[in-house]
């Protein structure tokens, strides 16, 4: 599923994929470790070795409740997220997914590839019969926070000492977004 976004550059578009081939898992690595050393790295505080960050990556698409989304620049991988189904024993919370690992590479920021990321998990959540989506970020994290709640996204709460970065204590801010609203 490719898509291709009206607001950005001819050359930025938003895929779901399902494999990755050794070229694109080496750009998904790299802009993951460029997000992480920019304090935007969905919990790693610093890089870890390219093994574990290749290993990660495979696992991520062999988790059937994950569906992987990456955002292309001039045909390479320069962002992702990731939308987390609830398991299949929790038909209570079986209509909320939740979006997780999002973050696009410093130098390929400006072109509305976060935008386009949010906009394609939601049309694939919609699809699929989803009615929710759920999201937490760290207080810090203010150009997410921007992002999510100019998508429509309502905050809900803050977890006090969410995280622990480099001594101190960061709260956290969750979100969630109903889909069967509009």
């Amino acid at each position: 599923m490719t898509t291709k976004l009206k607001d950005v550059k001819p050359s930025a578009i938003v895929d779901r994929i399902t494999a990755l081939s050794d070229d694109e898992l080496d750009e998904l690595c790299e802009a993951a470790e460029k997000a992480i050393i920019d304090g935007n790295g969905f919990g790693w505080l610093n890089p870890p070795p390219r093994r574990v960050l290749e290993s990660y990556w495979r696992g991520v698409l062999l988790m059937p409740q994950r569906e992987l989304f990456v955002a292309r620049l001039d045909g390479a991988i320069v962002g992702s997220t990731q939308l987390l189904r609830p398991p299949p024993n929790n038909e209570a919370q079986a209509h909320a997914a939740q979006l997780t690992t999002f973050f696009i590479a410093p130098w390929a920021r400006g072109h509305g590839l976060a935008r386009g990321m949010l906009k394609s998990v939601e049309e694939a959540a919609r699809a699929s019969g989803l009615r929710q989506i759920d999201l937490d970020v760290r207080a810090t994290q203010t150009a997410a926070i921007q992002l999510v709640e100019q998508a429509g996204y309502r905050r809900w709460g803050v977890k006090p000492r969410y995280a622990y970065v480099d001594g101190t204590y960061v709260d956290g801010v969750y979100y969630t977004k109903v889909l069967d609203a509009a």
